[in-house]
């Protein structure tokens, strides 16, 4: 059997997709709708629009936030996430593909949240931004702390009250940001920002009292993390109540449990340094009057030495110790020179015995032969010319004969 197609009308594809999606859009459950799913896929162009799938075991679901919606988030998509997605669904008819339209997107319950949380804290906990090398003590007596935080709360009437009452001396900047909501996280980090550029602040307090979970949100955004981290000043993070532990509080100098707390930790406490002031001055006191009194007893011991009673005393000891010395110097200097006297008479005796001189008035001859002293017939020939010398003299002789002989 053959079809009669030409009573039917022809249309072109942008017509059949203009058509699905005429009839999505009018369908009211299509068009406000929430979806819950796992994000996949998820790509932020740099146009703001954020394009990610919603799936679950058997199906997927292509989704479009648009810049006006996404910059109300207040949490950071990633994949593997589950969240609750408002908006419409309808048809893109360039593509001929339906999609969900989100207006709104949500964590789905406190576990998402919780998932969000780690993710952003290993994250930035592997960039180092949590260093514990990286932090900056805090000033022993701050001259003036800025608190960022929400002008209208109980957290910041609190924290100037304390840091009032502790320690006067520091002066009190209140830089007012919204601590929830919308766009909240920024305004935090661009007030640390604007705090850095000041020469006056030494200290930086964040926070905000206690909430929910979704209420403390803007201290876990990443870009309030990064602000505090660059903070050329000590910063203080003190986040809702002991319990809450937020990104900001991983990457500040120090956390506080409240803010309350932190007000605490960031001054010392007047009366505390008062009684340190009282033992030191105390401390002091007992010093000086130690030193005193030692310092009297080494002028009254001074007073009553032999030294100041008779000056002239020192002088004369010195003059009989040199009479001392100079009689010893005396004795020893002619003893040691009656030792070399005998010492010498005998090197003397000594030389003289031994001396050729000595031998010669003994009868005895020396024979040379020019400079050279004739000890054997060998060094002499027959008619050599001989010096002969005797105890007073010498004799001069020519060789006539020689004869060899043993005189032993």
């Amino acid at each position: 059997m053959s079809l009669n197609l030409s009573n039917l009308p022809t249309y072109t594809v942008t017509q059949v997709n203009e058509y699905v999606r005429d009839l999505m859009d009018d369908d009211l459950l299509l068009q406000s709708i929430l979806v819950r799913g796992e994000i996949s896929n998820y790509k932020r162009y740099p146009s703001g629009h954020h394009y990610f799938s919603l799936k679950d075991e058997t199906g997927v679901l292509k989704c479009v936030m648009f810049r006006g919606e996404a910059a109300r988030l207040r949490f950071r998509p990633e994949n593997g996430m589950r969240v609750v997605a408002f908006g419409h669904v309808s048809v893109f008819p360039r593509d001929g593909a339906y999609q969900l339209y989100c207006a709104d997107l949500l964590p789905d319950g406190r576990g998402a949240l919780d998932e969000a949380f780690e993710r952003l804290r290993a994250r930035l906990e592997a960039e180092g931004l949590f260093d514990e090398e990286h932090k900056t003590p805090l000033p022993e007596y701050p001259h003036k702390i800025a608190l960022v935080t929400s002008p209208a709360g109980a957290a910041v009437r609190d924290m100037i009250r304390i840091l009032g009452q502790r320690w006067p001396l520091a002066e009190v900047l209140v830089v007012p940001v919204r601590v929830q909501g919308e766009g909240a996280a920024e305004e935090i980090a661009a007030a640390i920002h604007a705090v850095n550029n000041r020469a006056d602040v030494d200290l930086i307090i964040t926070g905000r009292g206690g909430g929910s979970m979704e209420d403390l949100w803007a201290f876990n955004e990443e870009v309030v993390a990064r602000a505090v981290y660059v903070s050329n000043i000590p910063v203080i993070s003190a986040v809702g109540h002991e319990p809450d532990v937020t990104i900001a509080d991983y990457a500040a100098d120090l956390r506080a449990a409240t803010p309350s707390n932190a007000a605490e930790l960031a001054v010392p406490d007047r009366a505390e340094q008062k009684g340190r002031l009282a033992d030191l001055r105390y401390r002091l006191c007992m010093a000086v009057r130690g030193r005193l009194e030692d310092s009297r007893r080494t002028l009254d011991r001074l007073r009553s030495s032999r030294v100041l009673r008779s000056m002239a005393a020192p002088i004369q000891e010195r003059r009989m110790l040199c009479d001392s010395l100079r009689r010893r110097l005396e004795t020893a200097f002619a003893g040691g020179m009656k030792d070399r006297r005998a010492a010498l008479a005998k090197c003397a005796a000594g030389l003289d015995a031994l001396s050729p001189l000595k031998v010669l008035s003994r009868g005895y001859a020396i024979a040379r032969k020019g400079s050279a002293v004739v000890s054997s017939i060998g060094q002499v020939e027959i008619g050599d010319r001989l010096d002969v010398a005797v105890s007073d003299g010498v004799i001069q002789c020519e060789v006539k004969d020689k004869e060899e002989r043993s005189w032993r």
